[in-house]
């Protein structure tokens, strides 16, 4: 087969085609149901979940009040790239998503990429929410009185790495008592599980149950889903309202000062969280064959989600911020907290029940978007027949919502929170690249049909290039350090629980040592263990630099410097390289700006994110070829139509 065969395209003919041709094939049509009103709630389904109630406190702490910055950056983000899905859902109006799209812009082993990063994005998505709402979950029952043991709440690598940290801070001094919540929390976990042989049995166990309820749900029919997202809905949001009618009457301007504590670095420092609190509106392209009526509802449902949810989000960030200091928010369920912490205890338990509600929502639209990029790839050969089967009954795809169901379950019992997340966004990401590479791709091209809507096209050809000049202006006037520490590769200072967690007791015992001499004492209390000695020198960077210079421990512990600095920049070095590369192709090709700059934000943020999450996302691909290359290939209809 020639190699050109990889990047044999379907037509969006062949597509609609196809779809009229599935009842003669055994698999019928999904029942139409939805409107933009659906779409829209779908979306806010989605969107108004983990961000607003979880990882909106971590973006706070790090930015302060101006990560309202990044939440606005982001959603415009997101709005260039619904831009493109909403262009191309209106071109091709089936399930499928970004995979379908790519087809048709750029072949079928691009298609499979896409799909295969998909699968990522909604499963790993479905683990991540799965988890936060087992969270919440237990922490109402906790407060009812109703207290499950630690290790069936919490998962396996959180246990196994909280016990490892825990027991290193204690062997330099730290007491349990003065160990964060968390850490407890997986050392108690780890210590009174189950153990069989070596094994210790730590498995999240409600985030199993909620995973069975949503894809029993899913499986039942759209109509039933449409309904109980739609309730879900209307919950949350009266929630967030009534948490924004209240506590801005306790906002203290004050706490807004400083607005950027700690500067760009800081805000951006939150990207992956934020960009996590948006993904979800790409999910509402997948139900395009069950759209009464998808070129014109499918684009509108998409922006006034984006829309909706960013004022949301800015306005709890505003609220947050400014009832407590920053310092305060790093908790994993900050709008319970800052109530709680104001005496407010009504609200925090009508917030813990309507977080439970929210994430439920937002698992009900990832898991329902899933099972139709499978029946879509099924569709054209790249996966077994039996993935695109629809129920008679339901008109959903069934054997694929089990699958899902599955597929999630598993490895939410085990994963660890922060893997996921990043996970979901950096295959979310990638697709929203994809989708606005593909716009461009087509553009120009005169013999694609289009559809009712259109992305509005602005000449890139000299406003990009000036862009990138100011940009350029910007980095070395007002941040200039951080970009020449970025050229130089600068090593950089390690934090004190990195420092004292990669040690050995012997080794904790003379950082110890040393620190007390420094402070003139020969006894200390129970609180100043290692940590909390070396951490009081973090507000001084000059004061802090100089400690860390003289702790009688190896220099690959205290700094990070050569190529385990430069490694974890390999992401935004690709970025800059891409970004030249597209100015010629803006310059030549008259690129369209919208879905230009939607492809240069979702690739920035890809490169804010770590160098593990690059590997760990190029292992999943190189997975996802070993498929396509010994099954998908040979069993795509396009190669039985050639033949």
């Amino acid at each position: 087969m020639a190699l050109k065969g990889l990047f044999r395209k379907k037509t969006v003919h062949d597509i609609l085609k196809q779809v009229e041709k599935n009842n003669l094939e055994g698999h019928e049509a999904l029942g139409k149901h939805l409107t933009t009103k659906d779409l829209t709630a779908f979306g806010i389904a989605a969107i108004v979940g983990a961000g607003i109630f979880s990882t909106i406190g971590k973006a706070s702490f790090d930015g302060g009040p101006a990560v309202i910055f990044l939440f606005l950056f982001t959603a415009i983000a997101c709005g260039f790239a619904a831009f493109a899905y909403a262009e191309f859902a209106s071109m091709v109006p089936v399930s499928g998503s970004a995979y379908t799209y790519s087809y048709v812009a750029f072949g079928e082993l691009v298609a499979w990429i896409i799909g295969w990063a998909l699968i990522m994005e909604y499963s790993v998505g479905n683990i991540t929410v799965a988890i936060s709402w087992s969270d919440y979950f237990t922490g109402l029952l906790s407060s009812c009185g109703v207290d499950l043991p630690q290790w069936v709440q919490m998962d396996y690598l959180t246990a196994s790495n909280g016990f490892k940290d825990a027991t290193a801070l204690m062997e330099g001094g730290k007491s349990f008592e003065n160990l964060s919540s968390g850490m407890q929390d997986a050392y108690t976990a780890w210590t009174t599980s189950p153990v069989i042989g070596s094994f210790h049995f730590v498995a999240d166990l409600p985030a199993l149950l909620i995973i069975v309820l949503i894809t029993a749900l899913i499986y039942r029919g759209m109509k039933e889903s449409r309904n109980a997202s739609n309730l879900m809905v209307v919950v949350k949001l009266c929630i967030v309202l009534l948490v924004i009618a209240v506590g801005v009457f306790y906002v203290d301007t004050s706490n807004w000062s400083p607005f950027a504590p700690n500067g760009v670095s800081g805000v951006l420092k939150g990207v992956s969280a934020v960009f996590f609190a948006y993904i979800g509106f790409d999910a509402i392209s997948t139900t395009a064959e069950e759209c009464k009526n998808p070129q014109r509802d499918l684009p509108r449902g998409m922006m006034w989600a984006i829309v909706i949810c960013t004022v949301l989000y800015i306005a709890i960030a505003l609220v947050l911020t400014g009832m407590v200091s920053y310092n305060n928010l790093n908790v994993g369920d900050p709008l319970a907290f800052v109530f709680d912490k104001l005496n407010l205890k009504w609200m925090s338990g009508i917030i813990a029940v309507s977080a439970v509600v929210a994430m439920a929502s937002v698992l009900l639209v990832f898991q329902m978007g899933q099972p139709r990029i499978w029946m879509s790839m099924s569709r054209d050969g790249l996966l077994p027949k039996k993935f695109s089967n629809v129920h008679p009954k339901f008109k959903t795809p069934s054997f694929a919502t089990i699958v899902v169901g599955f597929v999630v379950a598993v490895p939410a019992l085990f994963m660890n929170l922060t893997m996921v997340t990043d996970l979901c966004s950096i295959g979310t990401l990638f697709a929203f690249v994809l989708v606005c590479a593909g716009v461009l791709a087509l553009q120009n091209k005169t013999d694609i049909p289009r559809g009712k809507f259109k992305t509005p096209y602005i000449n890139s050809k000299y406003i990009f290039p000036l862009l990138i000049i100011v940009a350029l202006v910007i980095a070395f006037t007002y941040n200039k350090k951080a970009t020449m520490g970025f050229i130089t590769n600068e090593s950089k200072i390690n934090d004190p629980e990195f420092i004292i967690t990669s040690i050995n007791k012997e080794e904790t015992q003379k950082v110890y040592n040393y620190l007390l001499h420094i402070e003139g004492k020969t006894s200390v209390t129970e609180k100043q263990d290692a940590e909390h000695l070396l951490s009081q020198y973090q507000e001084d960077d000059a004061k802090y630099a100089s400690v860390v210079a003289g702790l009688p421990i190896s220099d690959s512990v205290k700094y990070e410097s050569g190529f385990d600095l430069f490694k974890h920049k390999i992401p935004m070095w690709i970025f800059l390289f891409v970004i030249v590369g597209l100015v010629f192709w803006s310059y030549k090709e008259n690129l369209s700006l919208i879905p230009l700059l939607g492809l240069i934000c979702c690739l920035y943020m890809m490169a804010e994110l770590s160098v593990w999450n690059w590997i760990y996302f190029t292992i999943w691909l190189i997975i996802g070829l070993i498929i396509y290359f010994t099954y998908s290939r040979k069993n795509s209809k396009l190669n039985f139509e050639k033949e």
